[in-house]
């Protein structure tokens, strides 16, 4: 059957990917199955997407009782569901309002637009320009890949879009030299998640706040990967004690559905009026109403302190696995978005932990990203790094 379905797929779906040789079929918890009944610990939980684990009943659950009520009508009308999951983020993060949309580089384009629309309205028509981080990620529409701030991902796609400007993470100084009169906002990722996982310093994000303040530019904190409690708090700001004017969120929000979000300060909000922006699928009653019961059941079960716990754990066992090989260049992260830096090439022990039982990714060529379920536990830790240890 395996070979079956890669073969079909290799005729009809775009090359965009480059998949290894196995067909997922199931997943359960941390665990999923493939089409031969092989089992895989997830370490990559759908790119740091399914915080809750894989089939998770009651989210099944809220998903299929809402599909017996009302499918979709558009945003042409108000729907329950969608308000609800408003007022929740709302509650429990610094902004007023929200946007839905479909995925996360679709919040960053509304984060873009919205920042200079905020300033087209006030009259500053030459306050466009948007300042990004070298390594950062935003996604990969045009707009999205152009505030990229790595080459790979528009390579191919000249001329991106003009208005984006770069500066290096985590250096304060060539910031404030970057913002001038031109500059309407400031995107960034808390922490730099396709970049390498790279932690900012603990006063950097105040930095750039204070920056901001000073200049009228406006803050746009990234949290597509950091969001929903992947970090050890709900949202990655707010271990900082730093509110951003403008957030978004996408991947666990749904736990594998396509829902993405962005979140504003009213001041900011209200620039988008009645036309500004709009998605036809963004927020549906389906979406949304599983997305409010992932958050029910981060909340109601403590999934982010057990994130917070597992994270400190994983951390100390990698740094255990760093004393023993000199392969290991460094580890890092924060909560469960963890980074294991190698002086050799990643893909190839990505291959080996496939073939024992355990999915974990490559990114940057050689740092190892580990995004497991925010619900792992210890067992499931140590299994990975008893594995990791006689593969290194």
């Amino acid at each position: 059957m395996k070979n079956a379905v890669i073969r079909k797929a290799e005729k009809v779906i775009a090359s965009t990917y480059k998949r290894p040789p196995i067909v997922i079929e199931r997943g359960k918890g941390c665990r999923v199955w493939d089409t031969e009944g092989k089992s895989y610990l997830d370490f990559v939980a759908g790119v740091a997407v399914c915080g809750l684990g894989h089939a998770h009943p009651e989210v099944a659950k809220a998903l299929c009782s809402q599909a017996g009520i009302l499918f979709h009508v558009s945003n042409l009308y108000y729907t329950i569901p969608q308000v609800e999951l408003a007022s929740w983020l709302v509650k429990k993060s610094f902004a007023d309002r929200v946007f839905f949309c479909n995925s996360g580089a679709e919040a960053n384009e509304a984060a873009i637009k919205l920042a200079r629309k905020y300033f087209n309205g006030k009259g500053k028509k030459d306050r466009y320009r948007i300042i990004s981080m070298e390594r950062s990620f935003h996604g990969r529409t045009m707009a999205t890949l152009s505030a990229t701030g790595q080459d790979k991902i528009k390579k191919g796609y000249d001329p991106v879009l003009e208005g984006f400007d770069f500066v290096p993470f985590n250096d304060a100084k060539a910031l404030a030299a970057g913002i001038n009169k031109s500059t309407c906002a400031v995107i960034l990722e808390p922490v730099q998640g396709e970049g390498g996982v790279r932690c900012p310093d603990p006063d950097y994000l105040k930095k750039v706040r204070r920056l901001c303040d000073k200049t009228g530019a406006l803050l746009i904190f990234d949290e597509v990967q950091t969001g929903i409690g992947r970090t050890g708090k709900l949202f990655a700001y707010q271990h900082s004690g730093v509110e951003p004017d403008i957030m978004t969120l996408a991947k666990a929000l749904g736990n594998g559905l396509p829902v993405g979000a962005m979140l504003a300060k009213e001041h900011v909000a209200s620039a988008f009026v009645h036309g500004s922006h709009a998605t036809t699928f963004g927020g549906t009653p389906v979406v949304t109403a599983a997305a409010l019961e992932v958050l029910k059941i981060i909340d109601r079960e403590k999934v982010v302190d057990n994130c917070r716990r597992m994270g400190a754990y994983f951390m100390k066992k990698l740094l255990w696995l760093k004393s023993r090989h000199e392969s290991v260049k460094d580890v890092r992260g924060l909560g469960l978005l963890i980074g294991m830096e190698l002086n050799v090439e990643g893909d190839p022990l990505v291959a080996e932990c496939r073939d024992r039982g355990f999915l974990v990714n490559c990114i940057q060529g050689n740092t190892l990203r580990f995004v497991p379920p925010l619900i792992i536990g210890r067992e499931e830790i140590d299994e990975l790094i008893m594995c990791l240890d006689e593969i290194l």
